[in-house]
């Protein structure tokens, strides 16, 4: 990469960073790695290579913990007296700022290669490869790295990783965080704002009158900016990000995720930090011009009508979650401002979005969290004050509480940065830690003492265990006068003369529901007002001591109030980690701290069965399966057995079930191996076990044929025992079974080369990009390529063959030396066959991570469309890697469950194109 991009950036006349410069040094190769605290703290690392300094920016820093694989973005080329680059950048300029040399020295390829000119020849190449392998001789850093393009991030997406050596640790060596050539920190250099980095010195800035006249910020976020750092997320391929996520129409309803309540904060560079607002949360909807601002509880928010103006003059279509509140002077969120909000007088209304969940035909909630992030803010429009992006803090989770509280917030967000956004659900993947001790309560009653002039004296509490209504005592402070007439007119028509609670009540005597709390002879209401309250502790007996009342609550329903008991920490991360692995996941996931793409696990699933023992019993998923001859080779050639087959299975289940559940199975057993007698078996009638779920399905003939549906993990695992090799799936589910959740077309090579397969996929894939059809490639395994689109069962079979049969005949008619559509092996005279006729009731193909019998224990893997080019081969792909693969790109087959195309649109599309 020349210096035209990075020249192309700057404009010199403002900015005087180094323009050109060539290295001195005959013998040895430079790297430096500066520090860069521009819009976003990062890190950008440099190699001296072909001339220049090759870039990367890492938003994290570098890790030397061989676990902790870092985000590194590959930017432009910049001249080699770079190197030496330190000082401020001046604001408004590209990538304005305050820069150190965090690190430098020399470095060099791992594998021994002599003299400077060899050396770079040598990484240039594995530059090209996507790998690089060095190593570095720094006054922080030592030892090796490796750089590896990664599969989905776009072209520019490499991960940096530390080798395990002897400099390995997992000390965080970003907090030795000065200079090594002025000594300065970040924010030391900061200090000098009046200089600037210019003519190898600093040198005197002129005052940036737009910033000293700026308004001082009072957000919260700004004064926790200063206790912990950020990091950039900027450079994700943003495009390409919304082009792998499955188009769908836009979510009418969508009820918020929710976070459970842990007890203490925590440190994990796997989570990522947020404010907790203390406000309404809120969806917001933008629909051609059109806004809906929503409760949880799908209440609309039409009250805050500054949030949906804004919202409305957005050129854009988006679902939106966030947070409603008003913000003191201060810069933190008044509650009781909130519930009094009637206008702009009011208080200063803010919508702080923190998700973004559909944008523009596109399904977000199955990208990663910090994908989403990344989307959001780029969509935002900049400069609004009335809605605003909460910020991310990829910090120290404790060090984050601590400014939090010192802050005088509510408490913070935890959220694991590969978490997919679940509608409705309150996941282990988000947690809250609270600052402030706070509940939602459902208000059971009144009381009133003699000879007040209030409109009452205490609320009487309550929550709900189940279906019965829990005392949780009374609160009697917090109150204005004019809140509680407005209060007294919302309790009128709920008085009643019957107590809500499960016990009855007699105030008269002491020994019933503890009446000396009340104080008085309560008023009772039905139970359907909900408030919050702040308090000191929770007695045992469930009740609230020093409790003080925060505001109502219109968008809670009472029967979901239940008693919120903080959890302990240590053991819901843990847990978090442990459903990731155990529960197939739908969506894909990632972290902001590394940036990976796919879901990221740290732990790999345990083998299920010991490879010496001939016949096992293990229970899995709650059923006990026993696996007879377990030591028996299966792949002789590769010395791989049954045992090893099964074990395959089971740590690839959780990537290969979303693909099989539901599904009617075809089963294709090989129990003598890959050269034995094979055999397909449909009916599983007196065969399969008592706890597996089955389908019938009745031929026009009125035949039926008892097929195995895949459930979980143990029906998988129960056709592997019986010898079934490749796994088969039907292209619908039992409860659609005449509904294709995808259209494949089959590319069958014959006699022709895998080069020539992937030409014709990737014309295949020109065809469907031509329609904005989503495609998604994987290897057969065997000898050719799938293409999967998703129809998201909205289809007949015959619909979807029909599509398919115009895609093919696109394809041909582009190459039609060498394929053809004929159904017939001797028709076709050698030439790859185009098969659109698998999209057919009943039809199977192995499905996505199933392993083939084939020699090499190959797999049908599937592909990013990067990787579909020249040199691909089916051996590439095996039960060996697989599991190294994925936990590189987690899975990229996820768009195949998706919503599905609209085919109307689309036949219509291909038809003004494809005259």
């Amino acid at each position: 990469m020349a210096l035209e991009k990075y020249v192309q950036k700057r404009d010199f006349s403002k900015t005087k960073e180094p323009k050109a410069g060539r290295s001195k040094d005959k013998n040895h190769l430079m790297f430096v790695i500066q520090k860069h605290d521009a819009s976003r703290l990062h890190y950008d690392f440099r190699l001296e290579m072909d001339g220049v300094l090759k870039s990367w920016a890492v938003p994290k820093g570098p890790s030397t913990d061989p676990k902790a694989k870092r985000l590194a973005m590959m930017v432009e080329d910049h001249p080699f007296d770079y190197r030496n680059f330190e000082g401020i950048i001046p604001e408004g300029e590209y990538g304005g700022g305050t820069v150190i040399v965090w690190d430098e020295g020399t470095y060099e390829p791992i594998e021994p290669v002599k003299g400077k000119k060899a050396q770079e020849k040598h990484l240039l190449e594995q530059l090209n490869a996507g790998s690089l392998k060095i190593k570095l001789h720094g006054e922080k850093l030592h030892g090796e790295f490796a750089l590896v393009k990664t599969h989905g991030m776009g072209e520019n997406g490499w991960l940096l990783i530390k080798h395990k050596d002897e400099y390995a640790s997992t000390k965080d060596i970003t907090r030795i965080d000065r200079s090594v050539l002025s000594g300065k920190t970040i924010a030391e250099m900061e200090k000098s704002s009046e200089k600037v980095w210019q003519y190898g010195h600093e040198e005197d800035l002129k005052e940036d009158k737009r910033k000293s006249e700026s308004i001082v910020a009072t957000e919260p976020e700004e004064q926790l900016e200063e206790a912990v750092e950020t990091a950039d997320s900027s450079g994700l391929d943003i495009a390409g990000l919304l082009k792998r996520a499955s188009r769908s129409g836009i979510p009418e309803k969508v009820k918020p995720m929710k976070a459970t309540l842990v007890d203490e904060p925590f440190d994990d560079p796997d989570w990522l930090y947020e404010v907790k607002w203390d406000g309404y949360r809120a969806i917001a909807i933008i629909n051609e011009g059109e806004v809906s601002l929503i409760s949880r509880n799908n209440i609309p928010f039409d009250k805050y009508y500054p949030v949906k103006k804004v919202l409305s003059g957005w050129k854009m279509n988006a679902v939106l979650d966030g947070e409603i509140l008003v913000l003191n002077d201060k810069g933190i969120s008044d509650f009781g401002a909130l519930q009094n909000w009637r206008s702009e007088a009011d208080g200063h209304l803010v919508y702080y979005v923190f998700d973004i969940l559909w944008y523009e035909g596109k399904n977000l909630m199955e990208l990663p969290l910090v994908q989403r992030h990344a989307i959001l803010e780029s969509v935002l429009p900049a400069g609004e004050d009335i809605v605003r992006q909460s910020k991310v803090f990829p910090a120290s989770g404790i060090d984050f509480f601590a400014a939090a509280e010192k802050a005088g917030l509510e408490g913070i967000i935890a959220k694991k940065a590969d978490s997919v956004y679940t509608s409705d659900l309150r996941s282990r993947e988000w947690l809250k830690i609270k600052v402030q001790r706070r509940q939602e309560v459902v208000i059971a009653g009144f009381t009133k003492n003699q000879g007040t002039g209030k409109q009452f004296s205490a609320l009487v509490l309550g929550v709900y265990d189940g279906n019965t209504l829990k005392y949780a005592g009374k609160v009697g402070t917090g109150f204005s006068d004019a809140l509680q007439k407005e209060m007294m007119a919302q309790f009128r028509p709920l008085i009643t003369n019957k107590s809500p609670f499960d016990v009855e009540v007699d105030v008269d005597k002491p020994s019933r529901f503890r009446p000396q709390r009340l104080g008085a002879k309560p008023t009772w209401l039905k139970p359907e007002l909900v408030c919050e309250v702040n308090y000191a502790e929770v007695t045992s007996e469930g009740v609230f001591r020093q409790a003080s009342f925060k505001g109502m609550r219109s968008d809670k329903k009472a029967k979901d109030v239940v008693l919120e008991t903080p959890v302990d920490t240590e053991k819901t991360v843990a847990e978090a980690d442990a459903d990731q692995k155990e529960t197939p996941v739908k969506k894909p996931a990632t972290k902001k701290a590394d940036l990976k793409l796919e879901p990221v696990r740290n732990t790999e699933r345990k083998t299920l069965l010991n490879p010496t023992e001939d016949t096992q019993v293990k229970k899995v998923c709650g059923h006990s399966l026993k696996f007879n001859h377990a030591t028996k080779l299966y792949w002789p050639e590769d010395k791989i057995t049954k045992g090893e087959m099964l074990n395959y299975y089971y740590k690839v289940g959780e990537y290969i079930m979303p693909y099989l559940k539901d599904r009617p199975m075809s089963l294709n057993r090989f129990p003598g191996g890959i050269h034995g007698q094979s055999f397909y078996q449909k009916n599983v009638t007196d065969k399969a076990p008592d706890w597996a779920k089955t389908f019938d399905h009745v031929t026009d003939e009125g035949k039926v044929t008892k097929y195995l549906v895949g459930t979980d993990e143990a029906s998988l695992l129960w056709m592997n025992s019986l010898g079934c090799i490749e796994i088969n799936p039907w292209f619908s589910r039992a409860e659609t079974p005449d509904n294709p959740d995808y259209c494949v077309i089959d590319l069958d090579p014959d006699k022709h080369t895998y080069d020539q397969v992937v030409e014709a996929a990737c014309i295949t894939k020109d065809v469907l990009d031509a329609m904005d059809v989503p495609s998604y490639p994987k290897t057969s395994g065997s000898t050719g390529m799938h293409i999967y689109i998703p129809l998201g069962a909205r289809y007949s079979y015959q619909q979807s063959q029909l599509f398919a049969n115009i895609v093919v005949k696109l394809v041909h008619k582009q190459i039609p030396e060498y394929t053809s559509l004929e159904r017939s092996i001797a028709a076709r005279k050698g030439k790859m066959y185009l098969d659109f006729l698998q999209n057919r009731p009943g039809a199977t193909i192995a499905g996505p991570y199933s392993l083939r019998p084939k020699p090499g224990a190959t797999v049908s893997m599937p592909l990013s469309w990067e990787e579909v080019k020249p040199g691909l081969t089916i051996q590439h792909f095996n039960i060996h890697n697989t599991m190294d693969r994925l936990k590189e790109t987690g899975d990229l087959f996820r768009g195949v469950l998706g919503d599905g195309i609209d085919l109307e649109k689309t036949i219509k599309k291909a038809q003004s194109i494809f005259k």
